[in-house]
């Protein structure tokens, strides 16, 4: 110590006789500038001693002192440069430390009870061994190595896990016991031999059993039953045709197809009467279905054709002017004939009917071009009626399916499968780009064509099915038939919305779809009854202003004739066709 003293204070001489030499050379300089300017920098002398600075030039430490009293560390801080305690590292943010908070409290937990270490554990194996464990009472020893389990690998039972050879639940299984007690009546299980819940009660003998002759005449009833069932199922009914006049072609050479040009009216032109009027009175009956009409058609663009469907299984082609004869009939569904549907040109036709078939026809000859089906029953069939897609065609079916065929293969060529309930109309839209579909769930749905999702989906709570939908002929309304005695309106353009202006009531339809049509200047819309009415409605106002007894049964459809200012056609399940003017 002393000799760094001894060192410190000759460093001090040296380098006073230094600076004396250095402030004489000074002093002359500073005796030529003048005294005042130079008396700061001349050093203070207290006798023969001087102040000396000392430089420090170690870089800052923290003491001890200031470690122990536990300087606040920054929680944001990533480095420290000294080493803190326990307490330093760990102490509050703010404030000062919890006197209460016991190390238990203070350690980090991941869950309620504290923390919990993740498991590598299969959810299977755990899930296993849980339920081994409370079936059989034993269950393997996680912190053994279960590849050399012996019976101590095991907690729980142990002898009941030697008993078992330590096979879990799900390895064991629960074997019923051969000699269970045979149930008389048979046992729920199997299905087949089961006589029901009161069988063992019933004593056999009490029972009334067919003697062998009565038992015999049973077995072929029902053999016949099955036999016939099958047949009816597999093969399509046979087509026939039967023409009603004497020739089929005139002495120029033409069909009934020809549009006749002696009428009154030109039914070729595509113009729409300027006024039209309420008709008043009956002026025809067709006649020749001997059960209940489906379904009335006009041919397409003249109208001077109309063909009808019955429930006779029939579909028969009549005369709308002249002697307003029945022209053709088409014989060759087995079953109720449900809808039809001509082509744009109205030389082909559809028809769908209960024995699940669909069949195309030819209207001129009555022969059957092809049939298709898809073993569920259609209940509307719609050709698509853009001229280049005529080999296309659409029919809504019992299974909630709307499905598309070509005509040219035979085959279904895509499939609608959005409806919750078997689907009642097809109505094409939108210069048949789209077409809206309504089915027994009580919705109304519009499609894209051959995009199988629906684009738009109607269903209020307040809505009932509508199994009757019409285009009005300017192309921007649909007419909906409601279950709840109303006829609705819902735009064809774009939004769909309902019209909530206009609503046409005042008849009963509860549980028949009748067909509504509108007049051709938009003035009137009718529709039948299930009364046998035929009702019509101004359109603007929506006032029922002609109700006529048109059947004696439903009036299952009403059509207006496009070309012609009054006259209506209606069909009922009476069997008959009605023209009235």
């Amino acid at each position: 110590m002393s000799a760094a003293i001894s060192s410190l204070v000759s460093y001090g001489s040296d380098s006073d006789s230094e600076n004396e030499s250095e402030s004489n050379t000074g002093a002359e300089k500073v005796d030529q500038v003048g005294p005042d300017a130079t008396a700061h920098l001349k050093p203070l002398q207290s006798g023969h001693t001087m102040s000396l600075a000392v430089l420090n030039s170690a870089p800052e430490v923290a003491v001890k002192e200031s470690v122990e009293t536990g300087t606040h560390l920054d929680p944001s801080l990533k480095e420290v440069t000294y080493n803190p305690t326990f307490e330093t590292m760990f102490a509050p943010e703010f404030g000062p430390v919890n006197p209460f908070k016991s190390q238990q409290m203070a350690a980090p937990r991941n869950m309620l009870s504290g923390y919990a270490e993740p498991a590598h554990v299969n959810d299977f194996m755990f899930e296993q061994q849980r339920r081994t464990f409370s079936t059989y009472g034993y269950a393997l020893d996680p912190s053994v190595d279960t590849h050399h389990v012996s019976t101590s690998g095991y907690i729980g039972a142990i002898d009941e896990a030697e008993k078992n050879k330590g096979l879990t639940v799900f390895e064991s299984g629960h074997k019923k016991s051969e000699k269970r007690k045979k149930i008389k009546g048979g046992d729920a299980g199997e299905i087949d031999n089961f006589l029901g819940p009161w069988a063992k009660y019933i004593d056999e003998k009490d029972m009334a059993k067919p003697s062998e002759e009565e038992q015999k005449e049973l077995d072929e009833i029902m053999a016949k039953r099955q036999k016939k069932g099958r047949n009816e199922e597999e093969a399509p009914g046979e087509e026939k045709t039967i023409l009603h006049v004497k020739d089929m072609y005139d002495y120029q050479g033409r069909s009934y197809l020809h549009v006749p040009q002696d009428v009154g009216i030109n039914l070729r032109s595509a113009e729409v009467p300027d006024k039209c009027y309420l008709p008043k009175k009956q002026i025809h009956v067709w006649s020749g279905h001997t059960k209940g009409v489906s379904a009335i058609r006009l041919f397409p663009s003249s109208g001077h054709l109309l063909l009808s469907c019955s429930m006779d299984c029939k579909i028969k082609l009549w005369e709308v002017y002249g002697e307003r004869r029945c022209l053709r009939t088409f014989i060759g569904h087995s079953k109720a004939v449900r809808d039809i549907c001509f082509n744009n040109t109205g030389t082909q036709f559809l028809s769908a009917a209960y024995d699940r078939y669909l069949k195309l026809w030819d209207s001129e000859t009555g022969q059957c071009i092809s049939r298709f089906t898809n073993r569920k029953v259609p209940y509307c069939v719609k050709f698509n009626p853009d001229e280049d897609k005529q080999n296309l065609f659409v029919a809504g079916m019992s299974d909630k399916k709307i499905v598309q065929w070509d005509i040219r293969t035979g085959e279904v060529v895509q499939e609608y499968d959005r409806h919750l309930g078997a689907v009642n109309t097809i109505t094409f839209v939108d210069e048949n780009r789209r077409f809206v579909s309504t089915s027994d769930d009580k919705s109304l749905r519009v499609w894209e064509w051959d995009i199988p999702v629906d684009f738009k989906y109607i269903a209020e709570p307040s809505m009932h099915s509508m199994p009757a939908v019409t285009l009005s002929p300017n192309g921007k309304w649909l007419a909906c038939q409601s279950m709840d005695n109303q006829i609705l309106i819902f735009g064809a353009q774009n939004r769909f919305r309902l019209n909530k202006k206009k609503v046409f009531k005042g008849h009963m339809v509860a549980g028949y779809a009748c067909q509504v049509d509108f007049s051709p200047d938009m003035s009137y819309v009718v529709s039948g009854d299930a009364d046998g009415k035929l009702n019509i409605w101004d359109w603007k106002t929506t006032k029922l202003y002609h109700r006529i007894k048109a059947h004696d049964k439903v009036c299952i459809s009403a059509l207006w004739h496009p070309h012609e200012t009054s006259k209506v056609i209606t069909c009922g399940w009476d069997g008959q066709i009605k023209l009235w003017d």
